[in-house]
């Protein structure tokens, strides 16, 4: 096991950055212009659109460690 930070990997870490990274893109460019009014997030309310957000985020990230493990076997 590697230096940890917080409980996890600098790659874990990378791979945490580039999910909330790719998944704001993917929110931002892709989704805002087709979702309704009330599943956009609006500044710093918590809304249903932060949850959409988080949704996506979580997905990327899922793909990511999916990916990594399906390139390790």
């Amino acid at each position: 096991m590697g230096r940890q930070f917080l409980g996890a990997t600098p790659r874990r870490w990378l791979e945490y950055l580039v999910a909330i990274l790719l998944g704001q893109v993917i929110y931002y460019f892709s989704l805002v212009p087709h979702l309704p009014d009330v599943l956009r997030h609006h500044g710093s309310d918590i809304d249903l659109g932060m949850g959409v957000n988080f949704i996506v985020c979580v997905a990327v990230y899922g793909l990511i460690r999916l990916g990594t493990y399906l390139h390790l076997r």
